[in-house]
């Protein structure tokens, strides 16, 4: 869709996608097609080697940086992808934040996986009873992301954070495509299905040295990681791409469906694409 899109309004299209953008990931994070490729110029595709920890804050000023070169010859630009938090760094921008230390957040990542949720969430209580009070809680990255900011930090990361919405010097329409639930994780499953033959298990071992970065803590990486460390079967690490997936997706329309100013549309209507153009007019 953001292809046959880009292509009629003449301009490209940018990724937020935030896996995507690493060299030596073209299957596990879906790269466009060869053909998509050449049906319209893409950016934020590949280009950054998977040791580089970008952050929502580097996409911000990345992405902001395409759209600017796009509208000199263009009046519009596609961005496209499931990253949402990307996305709201784009359109609205991120509050400034120190950096952490690197040591701090490997061991802490170390502890979650060794002792799990309930470690992270009695960590903050003692550290950050702010962020305790009014934090999301159940959230395991969002719990990281504290305890590593308070510890490196001294301070919570809720005070950091000013709400102030940027003004962007275009305007924004965002559109929100959805498939029945059961449709949905039925292509989710087929397309696992497929990465599998397109050879995603030699792209993963090609980067099991570097199983520990964190850009490598993803869907579709860190089960086939764990089958061939011997943790379990090829079925049963595939299975479980499929079921995380899944449930990945599931929070993606959850934060999505927040958002307001989305607009939805049912990617099965035969007039979709005219619907888009009508919004975009």
């Amino acid at each position: 869709m953001a292809v046959r899109l880009a292509a009629k309004l003449h301009t490209g299209v940018v990724s937020a996608d935030s896996r995507q953008c690493y060299d030596g990931m073209p299957i596990g994070t879906a790269w466009p097609s060869v053909a998509e490729l050449s049906a319209a110029p893409h950016y934020f595709i590949g280009g950054y080697p998977v040791t580089t920890a970008l952050t929502a804050a580097d996409y911000e000023q990345i992405a902001l940086k395409h759209l600017s070169d796009l509208f000199l010859t263009s009046d519009n630009a596609v961005v496209c992808g499931g990253t949402g938090l990307y996305i709201k760094a784009l359109c609205e921008g991120l509050d400034a934040m120190p950096a952490v230390d690197e040591e701090i957040e490997k061991a802490v990542n170390e502890a979650y996986k060794n002792e799990g949720v309930a470690w992270l969430q009695e960590a903050i209580r003692a550290e950050d009873p702010t962020f305790f009070a009014i934090g999301e809680i159940a959230n395991p990255a969002r719990l990281i992301r504290a305890l590593v900011f308070v510890r490196s930090t001294g301070k919570s990361i809720l005070t950091f954070r000013t709400r102030t919405t940027r003004q962007r010097p275009f305007g924004i329409i965002k559109i929100g495509l959805e498939l029945p639930r059961e449709e949905l994780y039925e292509r989710i499953n087929q397309r696992v299905n497929i990465m599998m033959q397109q050879g995603l298990e030699a792209e993963v071992r090609s980067l099991f040295p570097q199983r520990h970065l964190k850009n490598l803590q993803t869907v579709g990486y860190s089960e086939l990681f764990e089958y061939i460390e011997g943790k379990c079967t090829y079925d049963y690490a595939v299975d479980k791409i499929k079921q995380h997936t899944r449930n990945y997706a599931k929070r993606q329309l959850t934060w999505f469906k927040k958002d307001p100013e989305i607009h939805w549309l049912t990617t099965n209507d035969k007039d979709i694409d005219d619907k888009i153009m009508q919004l975009i007019q």
